[in-house]
């Protein structure tokens, strides 16, 4: 069974989407995007379940045939001073912001958002595996974040982001107890549990 096109036909929906919210490095992306009418692709579906060509190639197709499509990054300082998830609602705000073409409805991943001026909102938990917007958004929010780290990954190749794009892998977290912090390193985590001996950041 395929994505639903649309949640309801009567207001004009934007999906949206993030990426990068459990990562110890690099920014929280968020995506939002406004699809035609009925639109589908064969391999549209939740980006988690893609592979990276499968997600590059959506991108393409996303981008180009979007009516509208933004894409925006909260950095790792601003996540430590106002936590990952108000950062994760930040950057959905900036996307929907930025949209060529204001949303009348707003389809938004997860169970919990900070509703945007003046548009109403609709929290779908697992979304981007049930509403075709919401799949988009959630591959360009991850294909942009993906590219960013891979960029980064070559001023700090020891942390192996060009891999793990700066999820708390062993060979991440070994990387930093051996060679500490980047700039590019989150430190509001330092109050999560990593499954490794001693901590890297007392």
């Amino acid at each position: 069974m395929g994505l639903a096109s649309h949640y309801q036909r009567e207001l004009l929906e934007a999906g949206c989407d993030e990426a990068g919210r459990g990562c110890l490095a690099g920014p929280v992306y968020a995506a939002a995007v406004v699809l035609p009418a009925n639109f589908s692709h064969p391999l549209l579906n939740d980006s988690k379940k893609l592979s990276a060509r499968q997600r590059d190639l959506l991108r393409e197709v996303i981008e180009q045939e979007a009516t509208a499509w933004t894409v925006a990054a909260i950095a790792p300082e601003v996540i430590d001073q106002i936590n990952i998830l108000q950062a994760s609602w930040e950057a959905m705000h900036q996307a929907i912001g930025q949209l060529s073409i204001r949303p009348e409805l707003l389809l938004i991943d997860g169970n919990r958002f900070r509703p945007y001026p003046d548009i109403p909102h609709v929290c779908m938990v697992k979304g981007d595996g049930r509403f075709a917007s919401i799949a988009a958004a959630s591959i360009l929010a991850k294909t942009h974040r993906d590219a960013y780290m891979e960029q980064i990954a070559q001023d700090f190749p020891h942390y192996d982001w060009s891999q793990n794009k700066g999820y708390p892998t062993r060979k991440h977290r070994e990387a930093i107890l051996q060679h500490g912090l980047s700039p590019h390193h989150r430190l509001s985590f330092r109050q999560s549990p990593l499954p490794v001996q001693g901590s890297f950041f007392d």
